[in-house]
């Protein structure tokens, strides 16, 4: 590797390694912008959410609904 090759790396590297960090130093300030309990509250729906998707995942994954779904169609 020749030392152009070398120093344009270098440039490369500094500048990722800039954006990484004024990107997770906005990201730590954007955190700090809800209280306490609205941290809480989002987890709590966020919680919800999951258990919400987890029983659409079993309902449509069933095989009962799957054969409904062929009978409708046949209809």
């Amino acid at each position: 590797m020749n030392l152009t090759a070398i120093i344009i790396v270098a440039i490369i590297v500094g500048g990722i390694t800039s954006i990484i960090s004024t990107l997770s130093n906005k990201k730590v300030t954007e955190s700090k912008k809800f209280s306490k309990q609205e941290r809480d509250d989002l987890q709590v729906q966020i919680h919800q959410m999951n258990e919400r998707i987890e029983t659409l995942e079993r309902i449509v994954t069933d095989e009962k609904y799957s054969l409904n779904q062929q009978f409708a169609d046949l209809k």
